[in-house]
């Protein structure tokens, strides 16, 4: 079950929905949307409830840009201040929780967190990234990977074999540049919105199974 969570005294402010396990291991992470959407989106409330019942408290987030507008995407100049935004709901869930704080999310709202972690590893112990947009569509030489080199914390990257933003090959070639520990998951069939409409909660099941894993393994 999840409940409003809004955290005023801060700036940005923090507002979402925070995800509370009953039996709680420890680990939290913060979630954020894509450019296109807000932390109601379906893939992140599934991605929640998912993690929540693996024990990961989670608090999935409105990035600043969504809460100063209600659609359209973001603006150039909107990155550092959703970043910020993003640091602030880590260090929120640093309080609520008593082993490490993930950050992640899909599309954008994981690009941002990377970008985060790449500037200030010690932001979060590491990400979760589903979907990350390596390359707008169809343009392959515009990649989103400056920053790969300065990322020194675990990151587990979820991403669907059909999604235009980047192939699983051009995935893994692009994580070459990563050298902290990394792993991808393929969703067969998948886009870029990883789960298909007729889809049920499964995959983000696989997902966060997956991911428990990995950061156990750490």
């Amino acid at each position: 079950m999840a409940t409003r969570f809004i955290q005023e005294n801060v700036d940005p402010a923090v507002n979402g929905y925070l995800h509370t396990p009953d039996n709680a291991n420890g680990d939290g992470i913060v979630l954020a949307h894509g450019a296109g959407s807000n932390c109601t989106a379906r893939l992140l409330v599934e991605m929640s409830e998912s993690l929540e019942a693996l024990g990961f408290t989670v608090l999935r987030i409105d990035l600043p840009f969504r809460v100063a507008r209600a659609s359209g995407p973001p603006r150039p100049g909107d990155a550092e201040r959703d970043r910020r935004g993003i640091r602030e709901a880590a260090q929120a869930l640093q309080g609520m929780t008593r082993r490490r704080v993930y950050v992640g999310g899909h599309s954008y709202g994981g690009r941002q967190a990377s970008m985060l972690l790449a500037e200030d590893a010690g932001a979060a112990d590491g990400l979760l990234l589903l979907s990350y947009p390596l390359h707008p569509p169809k343009k392959p030489d515009q990649l989103r990977t400056k920053h790969f080199a300065q990322l020194t914390r675990p990151m587990f990257f979820a991403h669907g074999t059909r999604d235009p933003f980047g192939s699983i090959a051009e995935m893994k070639e692009a994580l070459k540049l990563i050298a902290a520990r990394h792993a991808v998951l393929p969703i067969d069939g998948a886009g870029h919105e990883l789960i298909p409409r007729k889809a049920g909660s499964a995959i983000t099941t696989q997902i966060a199974q997956a991911f428990l894993a990995f950061v156990r393994a750490s």
